[in-house]
């Protein structure tokens, strides 16, 4: 059963001209989502990667419940509530040290926006002037102004070029390459005196889910300590898990100056986005003059109800079952790829903890690849919800999934490859 195409819904990321109808969904459980037809749907994607412990997961949907019967919404300016408390409590007790002040908002995105601002923010309240933003190839930080402006160029954003700010690009340290990126980032940091570098750790999503190892996040940060350059790990995808460790800095043994995190933080279950930075970034904006206060807010800041969702998600997190399973979950994707290894026609096979990659070979590569909206139409009919980023399939499901799911789904990978070539 697929939705009316008479439907005024624009949805995102979609070409309606080549998909008018959409699969109504009425139910999510585990790694399942369930359509309107009755048909159950692998979610080996976990709804865009925000899904971590699985679709409606009972602690987290009695939070929500319980929240909502007490306290759904207040104004976070003057006032704060218990569940956004015990989320930064939790915050600071399970991110890199360092770390000493959260701010909320409500996608990563927006938590992307409002550490940029924080950057800025500090280097004109102690009278340096510093606005230049260093970013890697490839990378994506999300769809709004500034977001996209930190964002690699092109078929994403290329009608509002416009609207975005300058910024200075190192390459992305792909095999062998790896200390042409560090010497870029060294001439930028030495020669333009910039305010931040922004970095998917270890993975970067949307880019093609392009994997480089955590020695060079590591060197990454020690040159921008080196040169007083703000450090800004967005870990809005890579967080939660999905990298092998809760946090992708974590490998690198770094604590950022500013981190970014949605996504997962409420398991998938509300938006919710925090925004971390250091006490130094925070006391620079601490003033009797209100002119250096920090401005910015959403309505739902802290949203009492999404807040109460991520208190139960971090409780999940301090149990040492939850992060038993993501790595059985990395040791189930890492066997399931081995079918693939010397399969012709994939090369780049990849792994990084949770998260499985591999690209097809295609006569157009990248993200308008051709290729891509085929394979998702053929897996649409398998019952196995994947979306190849061009010619690039990649697998990253919840923690819930089970190995016979997962054989599932790269047995439609397969059939699918070979339908389309």
């Amino acid at each position: 059963m697929t939705g009316a195409a008479g439907s005024p819904i624009w949805h995102p990321f979609t070409q309606h001209a080549l998909q008018p109808q959409m699969i109504p969904i009425t139910r999510g459980e585990g790694a399942y989502l369930h359509a309107a037809d009755g048909r159950p749907i692998i979610d080996a994607i976990a709804s865009w990667w925000v899904v971590t412990h699985g679709h409606c997961h009972p602690p987290i949907v009695r939070a929500i419940q319980q929240q909502a019967e007490r306290l759904d919404q207040v104004i976070f300016a003057g006032y704060t509530h218990e569940p956004a408390e015990q989320v930064a409590a939790g915050l600071l007790d399970l991110t890199p040290p360092g770390l000493a002040h959260v701010f909320f908002s409500d996608s990563g995105a927006t938590s992307v926006e409002v550490a940029l601002k924080m950057a800025l923010g500090y280097f004109r309240n102690i009278g340096q002037l510093r606005t230049r933003i260093v970013v890697m190839q490839h990378s994506y930080h999300g769809d709004t102004i500034g977001a996209m402006s930190v964002g690699a160029r092109g078929v994403f954003n290329a009608a509002y070029e416009p609207l975005l700010f300058d910024v200075a690009v190192v390459p992305f340290p792909a095999e062998g390459r790896e200390q042409a990126t560090l010497d870029a980032l060294a001439a930028i940091c030495e020669r333009d005196r910039p305010a931040a570098f922004i970095v998917e750790p270890l993975v970067l999503g949307a880019g093609g889910m392009l994997m480089y190892p955590a020695v060079v996040l590591r060197e990454m940060h020690r040159i921008c300590r080196a040169h007083g350059v703000l450090f800004i790990a967005d870990e809005v995808m890579t967080g939660w898990g999905r990298t092998g460790t809760l946090f992708a800095c974590e490998q690198a043994e770094i604590t950022p100056d500013i981190a970014c995190y949605a996504k997962g933080l409420t398991g998938g279950a509300m938006p919710l986005a925090v925004t971390l930075c250091s006490e130094a970034i925070f006391a620079a904006h601490l003033s009797a003059d209100r002119g250096r206060t920090f401005f910015h807010s959403s309505s739902y800041t802290a949203n009492p109800i999404a807040c109460a969702a991520a208190s139960a998600n971090l409780a999940l997190w301090r149990q040492p079952e939850t992060r038993a399973r993501a790595a059985a979950v990395a040791a189930m994707q890492q066997c399931c790829l081995e079918r693939f290894r010397y399969d012709e026609r994939f090369s780049d096979l990849r792994r990084c903890g949770t998260i499985t990659a591999l690209d097809l070979h295609a006569e157009k590569p990248g993200y308008l690849a051709d290729v891509g909206p085929k394979l998702h139409g053929i897996f649409r009919d398998s019952h196995v919800l994947l979306r190849p980023l061009g010619h690039t399939i990649y697998v990253m499901p919840p923690y819930c999934v089970t190995s016979e799911d997962l054989d599932t789904v790269y047995a439609a990978i397969d059939e699918a490859v070979d339908r389309v070539l």
